[in-house]
């Protein structure tokens, strides 16, 4: 029975469905494990099976052991049946041994898994079950989604895919999974109740079940975590045991020869109980209700000082009657409603004077009234503890009678309080019920002011359901309604007690006539008005109640608008004293992050209840004063974003406050209400608001901002409500809901992630970088009728009237300064899902025209459906079908139609001319006459080939845009049909994780294969996909990740078409240009980023070629023999191409839709270009190219192409022939540099040779380079073969040449040429792996980059160590001369490359040493520092030119023509013209 249960337990975590309950299971199994007699039977059964293979001695004595257990009722005898069975073994020999111990091994099995008890095996069972489930899910907690865990899975069973669809039917059933586990825990107990410890078994399974992270286990991951909290803190009967003996310490004292006298509790004695950090009500109560009536006062004195502790007790009494309950009284001022400011103020030694004092100072309604008697602002409280709810009633009247001053009670002289008796009723206080404008007189002249605790103990035999004694102690409250009135009663409080239960605490007020208070439920009411849940006015709210008592959830709905759905999470902490200002900092931080996990996961599972709440607040409010700087606050809690931000936008918090006390100074000095805010309702752009609360000039509590800018709260009241949604908070939320930010939250995205670029550029050590006040200036792009052109605008978010918004965005960048703008283009995928129609794609077209215009960077947000399709609705609702048979509408139809009636409504819609359809009148044999539908064209654009048209018209101008400007896309959502066109076209893109691109969904796909083949959208475009076949340039986790990734993208291109890269702004030059390289690519395989980038090794950091931090890889996933990116030298941007050596796999993943397909892993070998690594290079070439205009770095280490017929069939050649196509119409300075230990042969060699584009190319390359047609070891299997190695042994060796020679004597015998020939043969066959090296070497000599410069075909050689200061001046020049060049061109287009040079020579001549013109590092500075010089020498030029010119054309030309040119001229010109030419 237990293996059957355990098979059908196993097989529903497999994911199957179990035909019996899984809770049914789990209890049958628990006490199966529990029976004393299953070790035994499972042991007889083993050896039944062994008992024919077993010596005779040994099974003698094993059954002996058994039944001597069973004679004593011992147990199973596991210790003892193992000592039998080594015994036997030991006396063996070690042959028979081997033997017998594999023969034995079931039985060894038993009695290992029953060697320590029933409960360790019953624990081993329980652990490999929850063990099971853990490593099922384990893979898929730690990715996004699905398919993320699939390919997790992939990877890790590659060869094993029985263990992936194992895995992946597992997961499917999770749900059910989890049902189990939660049960599994609360059937096994982990936690010892007696001792509070964690059983050691399970420890190591409960925290990894705690580290689940996925949302679809997050009910078992909370779980775990609180079993394993439960461990952290001592158990209750220790805790019971503690608490008992300081109570009974704080009321009794022996006395010698009497023994053990009681009195009444010494403050001194319960104060640790008062101020601990740990939570008391839970053992607190049960000593409410002791059996030692002292020990019960002493309980209840705890109870109210802890409850109270925001207030000041003025006076503390004591009912000790003997025929009765024994009751406390109090009296205490309610300390001020926002900050409790005379906390701590009033002491035993306080006096009338002083009291009245601290009270005008903190109330200003008190300092009106200079006669006034303080005594009259005091409030009352009464409490006792009941055992029974009859004992309650009884004694009811006489727990009033405290209140109103007619039952006796005694005051305590030790106690910290004034020693004052009770007089009438006092005034009661704004903070219980949120009014903050209370009047004088209002608060003179209360009639009801008082409260009432009553703590009763529930009977062990009743349910103790809330809302059944909510009902019977509301009647109780009513039938005692006029004595509690007539008493001044304003909150009657029931605390229900019952063993191994947490209390519940059910309050009543008088203002609605002693009803309960169902938002306090389970709140202590002295604490309840710190949750200032007087601010959800705006809301109907509705507890919701979570096994932490500490959080106080309520579910709220605004009145105004049913849809607003949110939740409003209130914790108050109330900590014990802190000793230094750093411990109480570390505190605050550590314990808010521990009740943001808890709030966290409590939202985690009530958000599967209320799945449509959005804008959810937390507000933490610490109860205590701190002595401490706030300004220590801000950065430690900025860090709760790092750790928390993701799962609080996943769970839609999008405001938390937390709330502080501190106190500066002295203990007199007034403690100050700080409050932290934290706003994130977009997602990625949080705003931290700092405030303080003071009184303003009305009395009034308000916040005052800490910012400048001044926050959102600024001069608010404090009790200002929580405001519903804006207006645009469901379009948000509907956003967020499809997996994006909304259209308008982006620009708010750029300046954060401006603010990030800034922050990057700094910690790399741009000197004293610092980002100016305003980065990011947006106003969006809007049609003008009147002007018919697109104009800046700044209308207000959200007032778009179709589905694609606009901006020009001013970004203040560290490489710009001064400003530099870009045209945005966004998807609202709000609006008709993001789908493109007629006035999308317009605008779409005319933004980018616009940025084409300007010459700006255009950025597209992708977040769409495609083309968008339709139907004509005003259709829809009139026509009919004409029937073949009106009594049998089965037989079909023949056409549809509109009647008379219809059409004319048609022709009233569109001012009596129909143009939605064409029709013809048809005249049936009644006389009706039909309007015959034709076509139907509808009367509003945008159902459906007008919309194909528009994505055809935005295709065309994103290709031309991609040629002409920079162009980039982010893939926010769903990119769908002409969307991923877009995306393409614009060829930079950017792919976030779990958003798609594609053309046709998985939905319509399976259709059309007729079967379910493809699981999600994710399949045919996910980044899996688009990342590694090149369409995606780089991956991101999310919006904000992407356009951070766009503006540092952006960092590397020209602020406009054809700006120039000089000069650098100071930010980006932070790496010194002159540094040597430290890194040097080694021989073999190795990762070509190190020298690029610089590496981390165990001797400190190692500097690459580039500045550090600047280089960034795009196409990461794709092609992967090939290294593209972009990086900076001295500052300057360029484009990156560099050579992996190292063999890398290309996966070919199976298609879904041919079961016949399988999954393909080539091998591709490094420093050779493959089809994809071609093609990969030339789309980079391109992109440098159009639009970045950035000079390239290319460095070349490939050995050639892989010409075999697969590579050929996959066109090889036509890939490596567009990289000469990209380089041959390059734009910008290109330099191809041989790298140490590099080598560039044959056709890799003709692709990016200088002479393909060489007014812009130059190759060079180090010392220890090679370039040449083959490898030496080619070479010499052609050039240098065996004949030529032996005549060459002969020219070198003395041996082989004399042999040779006696060889060719004639007089030699037979017997004596074979014996020289044989020595010959020898000798040859012993030197030729030498010569064989020696062949190598020689043909290597010929590769080298001396014979490369001595021929020309490279520039120079340069050392790899100085490389780096070589190109930074090389490149320098080359930009600055290219600058003058491109400027030389524009006044004579026909000056040839040469002329140009030669130009530049002769003014560099004029100034500075001709000699020195080959000094790249000069003639930069030249360039660059005399500008103004150059200027007057170019002007010089120009003129001459242009008078040049002019003479040219004034001799050719006819006298007409020369007349005509003068009498154009004024006559003022001609003047001075004629007394020119005299």
């Amino acid at each position: 029975l237990l293996r059957r249960s355990l098979v059908l337990l196993t097989n529903a975590l497999d994911g199957y469905d179990s035909p019996q309950p899984a809770a049914q299971l789990l209890q049958q199994i628990s006490e199966l494990l529990q029976r004393p007699e299953l070790p035994f039977l499972e042991f007889n059964e083993v050896l039944s099976a062994l008992h024919s293979r077993l010596p005779p001695q040994l099974t003698t004595a094993l059954q002996a052991e058994l039944a001597k257990a069973h004679e004593y009722s011992s147990g199973f005898p596991a210790t003892e049946l193992l000592a039998i069975v080594n015994s036997f073994i030991g006396e063996m020999s070690p042959s028979e041994a081997i033997t017998l111990t594999a023969t034995l091994q079931p039985i060894n099995q038993v009695l290992g898994s029953y060697k320590h008890g029933l409960a360790a095996h019953e624990r081993q069972t329980f652990t490999a079950l929850l063990q099971r489930y853990y490593d099922a899910e384990a893979v898929f907690a730690k990715c996004a989604n699905e398919e993320e865990g699939f390919f997790a899975l992939r990877e890790k069973h590659r060869t094993q895919p029985e263990l992936i669809i194992d895995a992946m039917v597992s997961h499917a059933g999770v749900a059910a999974k989890n049902k189990i586990v939660l049960a599994m825990l609360d059937v096994i107990r982990p936690v010892n109740t007696q001792s509070g410890t964690l059983d050691a078994a399970y420890e190591e399974v409960l925290k990894g079940l705690a580290e689940l992270s996925g949302r679809a286990t997050a009910k078992v991951a909370l779980k775990a975590r609180e079993v394993l909290l439960q461990c952290q803190v001592p158990s209750l009967e220790e805790r019971q045991r503690q608490m008992e003996h300081i109570l009974r310490s704080s009321v009794s004292e022996t006395v010698y020869g009497s023994g053990e006298e009681y009195r009444t509790p010494r403050y001194d004695a319960i104060k640790d109980l008062i101020v601990t950090n740990y939570y008391v009500f839970d053992v607190l109560q049960s000593f409410l209700h002791h059996e030692n009536p002292y020990v019960r006062l002493a309980a209840l004195e705890v109870y109210v000082r802890r409850a109270y502790h925001m207030y000041n007790l003025v006076d503390f009494d004591y009912s000790t009657e003997e025929d009765a309950p024994f009751m406390v009284h109090w009296r205490f001022i309610l300390q001020d409603d926002s900050s409790g400011m005379f906390a701590g103020q009033v002491g035993a030694n306080t006096s009338v004077s002083d009291l009245k004092r601290i009270m005008s100072v903190s109330d200003m309604d008190f300092a009106v009234d200079n006669d006034a008697d303080p005594e009259q602002y005091l409030r009352q409280g009464a409490m006792a503890a009941f055992d029974t709810f009859e004992r309650m009633e009884e004694h009811f009247e006489r727990l009033c009678g405290l209140i109103s001053g007619n039952t006796e009670a005694s005051s305590r002289s030790e106690s910290p309080a004034l020693g004052m008796r009770p007089l009438g009723r006092f005034a009661p206080m704004s903070a219980l019920t949120g009014d903050t404008k209370r009047g004088a007189a209002s608060s003179r002249s209360p009639r009801y002011s008082h409260v009432l605790n009553v703590a009763l103990q529930v009977p062990q035999d009743d349910p103790f359901d809330d809302d059944i004694w909510s009902e019977r102690l509301q009647q109780f409250a009513a039938s005692h309604a006029v004595d509690l009135r007539d008493n001044g009663i304003r909150r009657l409080t029931f605390v229900l007690q019952r063993a191994g239960q947490h209390p519940g605490t059910f309050t009543f007020r008088e203002n609605t006539d002693y009803a309960e208070d169902m938002t306090i439920r389970h709140i202590e009411p002295g604490l309840a008005y710190q949750l200032e849940l007087p601010r959800l006015a705006n809301f109907d709210i509705r507890p919701c109640f979570s096994d932490n008592r500490q959080l106080h959830i309520y579910h709220g709905v605004s009145k105004q608008n049913a849809a607003d759905s949110r939740f409003f999470v209130r914790v108050l902490v109330r900590p014990g004293r802190l000793s230094t200002a750093v411990a109480t900092v570390d505190y605050l931080v550590s314990e808010t992050d521990r009740l943001l996990n808890d709030i966290l996961d409590a939202l985690e599972i009530l958000s599967a209840e209320y799945p449509n709440s959005d804008c959810n607040h937390l507000f933490i409010s610490f109860l205590p004063i701190f002595n401490l700087d706030a300004s220590q606050f801000e950065p430690a809690y900025r860090g709760f974003l790092e750790r928390h931000g993701k799962r609080l936008f996943r769970l839609r918090v999008t405001a938390a406050e937390i709330r502080f006390l501190v106190q500066t100074g002295s203990d007199n000095d007034m403690p100050t209400p700080f409050r932290f805010c934290i706003f994130n309702k977009s997602g990625f752009v949080p705003k931290l608001e700092n405030y303080v609360e003071q009184r303003d000039d009305n009395g009034e509590w308000v916040f005052r901002s800490l910012d400048s800018p001044p926050g959102s709260y600024n001069n608010m009241l404090v009790a200002t409500p929580h405001q519903p949604k804006e207006w645009l908070q469901p379009r948000r939320y509907k956003a967020h809901i499809m997996g994006t930010t909304y259209v308008y939250d982006f620009p708010d995205l750029f300046q954060q992630a401006v603010s990030v670029q800034w922050a990057r550029v700094a910690k790399l050590g741009g000197g004293s970088v610092s980002a100016p006040a305003q980065l990011v200036e947006a106003h969006e792009l809007v049609w003008d009728d009147a002007t018919q052109m697109l104009v800046e605008s700044d209308r207000d978010a959200g007032r778009n009237t179709c589905g694609m918004v606009a901006w020009v965005l001013t970004m203040y960048t560290p490489e710009s300064p001064a400003g530099r703008r870009i045209v945005v283009i966004a998807n609202d995928i709000t609006f008709k899902i993001g789908s493109f129609g007629v006035d999308e794609d317009v605008l779409f077209y005319r933004a980018t025209q616009y940025a084409r215009q300007h010459g700006l960077p255009r950025v597209y947000l992708s977040a769409n459906s495609g083309a968008r399709i339709g139907l004509a609705d005003e259709i829809r609702e009139l026509f009919r079908p004409c029937w073949r048979d009106d009594a049998d509408p089965e037989q079909g139809f023949e056409y549809l139609y509109l009647n008379e009636d219809d059409y004319a409504k048609l022709e009233a819609r569109e001012d009596g001319q129909v143009r939605s359809v064409i029709t013809e009148p048809v005249t049936m044999p009644s006389g009706e006459v039909r309007h015959r539908l034709l076509t139907i064209v509808g009367s509003t654009d945008g159902l459906g080939v007008e919309n194909l048209r528009g994505s055809g018209m935005i295709a065309g101008e994103t290709s031309r845009a991609y040629n002409d400007i920079f162009t980039v896309t982010l893939v926010t959502c769903r990119s769908v049909g002409i969307g991923a066109y877009l995306v393409r076209l614009g060829q930079r893109s950017i792919q976030n994780e779990g958003q798609p691109i594609i053309l046709t969904g998985a939905p319509a796909l399976n259709k059309v294969l007729g079967r379910e083949v493809y699981t999600s959208n994710l399949q045919l475009g996910g980044t899996q996909v688009m990342y590694k076949n090149g369409v995606s340039h780089l991956t991101a986790e999310n919006d904000f990740s992407g356009i951070c990734k766009i503006v540092r993208w952006l960092s590397f291109v020209p602020a406009v078409r054809d700006a120039a890269l000089l000069p650098v702004a100071p930010a980006m030059q932070n790496d010194p240009v002159n540094r040597p390289i430290a890194y040097e690519p080694p021989s073999g395989p190795s990762d070509p980023r190190l020298f690029l980038a610089g590496a981390d090794t165990e001797s400190g950091w190692l500097s690459g070629f580039f500045d550090r931090g600047s280089f960034v890889e795009t196409l990461g996933g794709w092609a992967r023999t090939v290294v593209t990116g972009r990086a900076r030298l001295g500052g300057i941007p360029m484009g990156v191409i560099a050579v992996e050596s190292r063999t890398v796999e290309n996966i070919i993943p199976a298609d879904p839709a041919n079961p016949t397909s399988e999954e393909q892993v080539l091998q591709e070998a490094g420093t050779v270009w493959y089809p994809n690594s071609a093609y990969k290079t030339a789309q980079a070439i391109a992109d440098f190219n159009n639009g970045e205009q950035l000079p390239l770095m290319i460095f070349a280490n490939w050995r050639g192409f892989s010409g075999g017929q697969r590579d050929m069939y996959f066109e090889v050649l036509k890939y490596g022939a567009y990289i000469v196509d990209a380089l041959t119409k390059y734009k910008q300075p290109v330099f191809v540099y041989i790298i140490p230990n590099g080598e560039l042969r044959g056709g890799a060699w003709v692709v990016v040779d200088p002479t393909i584009n060489p007014e812009m190319m130059e190759m060079y390359a180090d010392s220890k380079s090679r370039g040449g047609v083959l490898e030496p070891e080619g070479i010499v299997e052609i050039k240098f073969r065996k004949p030529q190695m032996l005549a060459c042994m002969e020219r070198i060796d003395p041996q082989v040449r004399e042999l040779r020679q006696t060889l060719s004597n004639p007089d030699l015998s037979p017997a004596q040429k074979s014996e020289i020939k044989q020595q010959l043969e020898t000798r040859e066959r012993l030197l030729l792996p030498v010569y064989t090296q020696i062949a190598v070497q020689f043909a290597d000599l010929h590769d080298r980059a001396g014979r490369m410069a001595a021929k020309g075909v490279i520039r120079r050689e340069v050392q790899w160590a100085t490389a780096r200061e070589y190109f930074y001046y090389r490149l320098k020049r080359r930009l600055l001369e290219e600058a003058l060049r491109r400027r030389i061109s524009t006044v004579v287009s026909t000056v040839t490359r040469d002329e140009q040079q030669q130009l530049l020579r002769e003014w560099f001549a004029n100034e500075e040493n001709d000699d020195a013109f080959e000094d790249d590092k000069v003639v930069a500075a030249w360039l660059e520092q005399k500008t103004d010089r150059v200027e007057e020498l170019f002007d010089a030029w120009k003129a001459k030119v242009e008078a040049e010119n002019m003479v040219q054309h004034v001799s050719s030309a006819s006298d007409d023509a020369l007349l005509a040119a003068l009498q154009s001229l004024s006559p003022e010109r001609r003047e001075q013209l004629l007394s020119s030419l005299q």
